[in-house]
């Protein structure tokens, strides 16, 4: 019971994960917090948040809304500002620094705007938890497989944020600092099936970067379960993978579409953008081991490894979307079964 008695700050609390997160804390799976803090720097997406999460009258089929008004709090702040990331700090047991500027065309067009948030943000945190030596159990920050053989601002700040993450556990041994990583979430904003949604609706085309792209495909549900399980099993400096799937982006988009008299538009690749994800890369592939579900990438840092090195790898090559994807009844199943068939309203339904 990860979260029993515990105070959780969710930096970024009002994103698509921030807001699962907060919801499956709530379910009170893993106990029941005593706070839940949600940090962002965003008014009105609180404003909306509490409203959903702290006003409603019953929860039909959910339990998370019967004691929210006693357990969330929201707190107006910028990752970015160590003044405010210290108040929200404050007697706080577990971070998850979810908090990001994470679409790759916006950080090609303003790096700094990344490198500020998604650098300096989490470097704020390290330092604020050193600096006033806070009693925070765990630290773990949310990362992408765009961190691994970056090709664009925004995995390149994201693979700084990892080595600051792990580097951390150096400087302080009373404080866990981890990570996670994964690819592409099911509806999650800046995602590519809201995307085309929004382009079939509107009469189409859809427009696909290439017809051999594949991506790495897990719903919001894995994405939060990777973040409990890595802050119930991760060792200081591991950064924890999801064993998932990968799917072809022609083949989403088709099954979106369905019999629907859409028309599908090619395009070049974006600045920035890669053909396949890469979740493992050649070079850690030699200090990943397995957990279960998950892979775990031992820190880069020797002084932090619990894992002994082994003569053989459990990996034989990078971990990457191109390998094993999908079939299209396979597709059609996972998008089925998280009810993304024929939604003409994905937009209004899932906050996006």
């Amino acid at each position: 019971m990860i979260f029993k008695n515990k105070r959780i700050l969710i930096t970024g609390g009002t994103g698509s994960l921030g807001q699962k997160v907060t919801k499956r804390i709530l379910s009170f799976e893993e106990g029941r917090p005593k706070k839940v803090i949600i940090f962002s720097r965003d008014e009105a997406k609180q404003h909306q948040m509490r409203l959903e999460f702290m006003h409603k009258s019953v929860a039909t089929d959910e339990v998370i809304y019967k004691e929210a008004n006693e357990i969330l709090e929201f707190v107006i702040g910028d990752i970015r500002s160590p003044e405010t990331v210290h108040a929200a700090l404050k007697d706080v047991d577990i971070v998850i620094n979810a908090a990001a500027l994470k679409q790759v065309p916006t950080c090609e067009y303003f790096p700094m705007e990344a490198v500020s948030t998604n650098i300096i943000g989490a470097n704020n945190i390290v330092s604020i938890i050193n600096r006033y030596k806070l009693p925070v159990e765990t630290v773990v920050g949310v990362s992408t497989d765009k961190a691994c053989k970056p090709v664009n601002i925004m995995g390149m700040t994201k693979s700084i944020q990892e080595r600051i993450l792990i580097e951390a556990n150096l400087k302080n041994k009373n404080t866990r600092f981890i990570c996670v990583r994964y690819g592409n979430v099911l509806i999650s904003r800046g995602s590519v099936i809201p995307l085309f949604v929004h382009q079939i609706n509107a009469g189409g085309p859809v427009t696909i970067t290439d017809p051999a792209m594949t991506r790495f495909l897990m719903s919001l549900d894995k994405a939060v379960s990777t973040i409990f399980d890595a802050i119930k099993l991760a060792k200081r400096g591991e950064t924890y993978i999801p064993k998932v799937r990968s799917a072809r982006i022609v083949d989403i988009a088709d099954i979106l579409i369905g019999d629907r008299n859409i028309k599908k538009k090619f395009t070049s690749i974006r600045p920035g953008e890669k053909m396949h994800e890469i979740l493992i890369s050649e070079e850690e592939i030699w200090r990943t081991v397995p957990r279960g579900r998950y892979f775990a990438i031992q820190p880069t840092l020797p002084e932090l490894r619990v894992a002994k090195n082994r003569k053989r790898h459990y990996l034989k090559k990078e971990y990457s979307s191109a390998d094993d994807p999908m079939t299209k009844k396979e597709v059609y199943a996972l998008l089925k079964e998280n009810d993304l068939l024929f939604t003409k309203d994905l937009s209004v339904r899932e906050g996006i």
